[in-house]
This record gives structure tokens, C-alpha cells and sequence, in this order.
């Protein structure tokens, strides 16, 4: 067993509120061959600010967090709603309680997994001194939810090393893509496991991402005519700016460049909260853009910059088909599935274009 090895660790206190611990450690790239080299890693832990012994922190039973993706590093912790109430009152997201416990019996990890966030995060600019493609997705291997868990139980074995037996097992959070994670854990690492609790994250019992994304652009199709019938006027106004995207080359904030592809991409927001009103707030600004101007000004532009695009999560765009995949390529799922769905193409003739989803389309 792999124990991590840590190189740094910092405590500071979020007047008020927590107790928050900054740790750097140091795991291999890949376990199997650990001579061959590390990466370092990132976590932060966070209890109450109540006066403790050293010795009474450090053998407080631990609650790991795995944030959802994948390709995401965790947001500090006090930016989480839910993290009082896991300290205080036991692990009670929203309104299930899961078990109960006293006053700061717990402490929450929150670790950025492996080339995410602070933790050796992936980027082109650090992948390319790997090699060549072939030698860039040999390297991305390592970074799949069997690597994760094989973090997690690496630091565990330092975290608890002090710590009794009876209690160094420790309980796991994971939410979206950190439930496909905490299912991994279960199936690999299940002796280092209290309890799992899963948030929207359950792996489905398929062998490729197919079935995954037919049923998915299913659901999107009936998101989109909700938009549609909300906001009618948008038909011809996105249809519009498609055709803007299509014949002028629009250059983005970030040096990237919005396609009418990218530009469909927003429609990432039709599942969350308010998203079709977010939506239209994108298509009102860049039609009135474009009806003032004849081009989109830098606000829009550094709107749209800010929802879209992969630079800053390459193993999102990577490896986000990857996690559906048992021992075969996804051959880009959705990108295929798309193009047999005729309102999903960018054909200006159509009544409505329709937005993808949470998806990788190119």
C-alpha cells in the first residue's frame, strides 16, 4: 500500500466559520510503476474553529469530498452551502440526513483530483511536453477514476497513520462524476470505506456512452422547445447570430474563437436552474449586439467566454466519454449520435436550432 507523502501543509481560519488546512502532497503518476515518477497533489481539509488539542484534531473521523466532472477542482470550502451543516449536525445535504453525530465530529477533505485545480492540473501547455498524441493519451490514462480512488487511499494511509484502527476507515461524498468515483472506490478500496454517499453520480449499467447520450439529447430536445416556447422571438434571433458565427471569424476574450458549434454549446445550461433564462440573456445581448453594431462587442464576447470552452478543463473534453466506456473507444459519442438529428444541425432553413447539452460535440 502506497502511503503519500506530504510536502507542505498550512492552516489558516476563515474568520467565523472554519478551520481550514492546505495540503500538498506527492503520489505517483502510476502506481504500478512507482519509480517512474510523481505528480503532486492538492486538498484542503476544514473543520469547525472551535478550540481543539492537537490530538483531538487529529483524530477526527474524516469525510472525503469528490467534486463533480470530470476536469473540476473543488471551490474553497467555505463556498460549499452545505459544509455547516455536515459539521454540524452530521452528513444532512439539503434535507436527508444521512447518519448523526455531535458537534465537530467530523472533518471535510476536499481534494482537486488528480490533474484538476492545484493538483498538477492538466492544460495544453503542461500536456505537450509529453509528446506526441499517442504519448499524451498514453499519459491521460492516469488520470481516470481508478487513479483518483488510488489518491484518496494513499493519502488516508498518511491522514489516519496515527490514528486507531477501529477508526481509519473514512466516509466519501461524491457528486457527479465523484459518484462514479465513489463506485470505483467501492469496487477497488471498499476496505478503506465507512460509508459512501452518492449525489447524482450513479455510473450507468451500460458498456458504452450510446445509450447514454441518445437518451440524453432526448431530454435536451424537450429542454429546447421549453425555451422555445418561452422565449419564442429567439428562433429567428439565434438562427441570426449562427449565421454571423458562420461567416465571420469572431475571436473570443481568451484567443479562442466562437464557432456557431461553440455558440450552441450554451445549451449546457438548459439543465440547470434558470438556465433558460440564461440562455436568452446571451441571445438578447448578442442579437442587440449585432443589430446596434454588426458585431459582438467584448461584454458579450467575455460573457460567452466565461461559460464555454474547454481550455481550462482539458479532461472534461478528454475524458468526460471515457467514464462510460468498458474496454472500448466512445469515438466521440456524442458527436456522432448528433449528427443524425436533424434539429440539432446548424441548418438556418429550420424553424429552430437547437442547443446540445451537457456533451463533447466539436
Amino acid at each position: 500500500m502506497v502511503t503519500a507523502r506530504l510536502i507542505e501543509r498550512r492552516f489558516h481560519n476563515v474568520p467565523g466559520k472554519l478551520r481550514v488546512s492546505e495540503l500538498f502532497f506527492d503520489v505517483p503518476v502510476d502506481y504500478s510503476k512507482p519509480a517512474d515518477g510523481s505528480i503532486r497533489l492538492f486538498a484542503r481539509s476544514a473543520r469547525h474553529t472551535l478550540a481543539q488539542t492537537e490530538k483531538d484534531d487529529r483524530q477526527l473521523p474524516w469525510l472525503v469530498y469528490l467534486t463533480g466532472g470530470p476536469g473540476f477542482g473543488c471551490q474553497q470550502p467555505q463556498d460549499y452551502p452545505w459544509i455547516r451543516s455536515v459539521l454540524d449536525k452530521g452528513y444532512q445535504v439539503s434535507n436527508v440526513c444521512f447518519s448523526h453525530c455531535c458537534l465537530d465530529e467530523r472533518k471535510v477533505l476536499f481534494l482537486d483530483q488528480r490533474g484538476t485545480g492545484m493538483s498538477s492540473t492538466i492544460t495544453a501547455a503542461t500536456l505537450a511536453p509529453k509528446g506526441n498524441a499517442f504519448k499524451q493519451a498514453e499519459y491521460l490514462q492516469h488520470f481516470r477514476a481508478d487513479s483518483i480512488v488510488r489518491d484518496c487511499e494513499a493519502i488516508r494511509q498518511y491522514l489516519t497513520a496515527d490514528y486507531p484502527e477501529d477508526i481509519r476507515k473514512w466516509s466519501i461524498l461524491g457528486q457527479s462524476f465523484g459518484g462514479f468515483c465513489a463506485v470505483t472506490y467501492l469496487s477497488k478500496s471498499p476496505e478503506g470505506l465507512k460509508e459512501v454517499f452518492i449525489a447524482g453520480g450513479l455510473p450507468p449499467l451500460v458498456r458504452g456512452p450510446d445509450p447514454v447520450y441518445q437518451r440524453t439529447y432526448f431530454k435536451v430536445e424537450e429542454r429546447n422547445k421549453a425555451y422555445y416556447a418561452k422565449f419564442p422571438e429567439d428562433a429567428e434571433r439565434v438562427k441570426k447570430i449562427l449565421g454571423h458565427l458562420k461567416s465571420k471569424k469572431v475571436r473570443l476574450p481568451s484567443d479562442g474563437t466562437l464557432t456557431p458549434r461553440r455558440f450552441q454549446q450554451l445549451g449546457i445550461f438548459l439543465g440547470m436552474h434558470g438556465g433558460l433564462d440564461t440562455i436568452h440573456d446571451i441571445v438578447l445581448r448578442s442579437i442587440n449586439d449585432l443589430d446596434v453594431f454588426g458585431f459582438l462587442t467584448r461584454p458579450t464576447l467575455s460573457i460567452i467566454d466565461s461559460y464555454g470552452g474547454f481550455d481550462n478543463h482539458i479532461i472534461y473534453a478528454v475524458l468526460h466519454e471515457a467514464i462510460y466506456c468498458q474496454g472500448q473507444t466512445s469515438q466521440w459519442s456524442a458527436g456522432r449520435i448528433r449528427g443524425v438529428l436533424p434539429r440539432f444541425q446548424l441548418d438556418e432553413h429550420q424553424s429552430q436550432v437547437f442547443f446540445t447539452g451537457e456533451m463533447v460535440t466539436f
